[in-house]
């Protein structure tokens, strides 16, 4: 009899259904897949958002979401798949902290959800059920989540807040 281990299931599950929509989300942004923009639409998206520069942000956004979300679904290199996927959203709950918390109103709940949601997954661990597995853990050491989740905070510190730092600049051309 083949005994499985619930944790590692619930894992793996969380895992895959995160991935995909971090990948399917990922995917609009680079591919204009799924009714996205490509990477065309998502820079002049980043452009009006007040992201610079916007093809840049276009791509690592994309990539954060596209690329972290197919390695967390796969569960290869989990805490560098969870901290990109989570920085990729910390971006996104800045742009939607202006209209409040819940999601029907614009807010930045689905963004937060999924942001530590794949955190969690980078910080726990894949579970026996993934590549990393496989791979005797190669891309998933200790130092490798202290490394990825500080990047990861550093980067997304940065594009924030030069994002936010453009728009006090405009607030003030606009007003003086």
């Amino acid at each position: 009899m083949v005994c499985f281990d619930r944790r590692d299931l619930g894992l793996l599950a969380l895992r895959v259904g995160t991935g995909a929509v971090l990948a399917a989300h990922g995917s609009q942004k680079l591919a204009g897949w799924f009714g996205g923009g490509g990477i065309q639409g998502t820079t002049a998206a980043m452009e009006a958002m007040g992201f610079h520069p916007p093809k840049h942000s276009a791509v690592a956004a994309g990539l954060g979401e596209a690329g972290g979300g197919v390695l967390l679904a796969l569960g290869l290199a989990t805490p560098a798949a969870g901290a990109a996927a989570a920085g990729a959203m910390a971006g996104a709950v800045a742009v939607h902290a202006p209209a409040g918390f819940f999601a029907q109103g614009g807010g930045y709940e689905y963004p937060a959800f999924l942001g530590f949601t794949a955190a969690a997954i980078g910080l726990t661990g894949p579970g026996r059920y993934s590549l990393d597995h496989v791979t005797c853990h190669v891309f998933d050491r200790p130092w490798m989540v202290a490394l990825a989740f500080a990047g990861s905070a550093a980067a997304a510190a940065a594009v924030v807040g030069r994002r936010a730092k453009g728009q006090a600049a405009q607030k003030e051309e606009v007003s003086g």
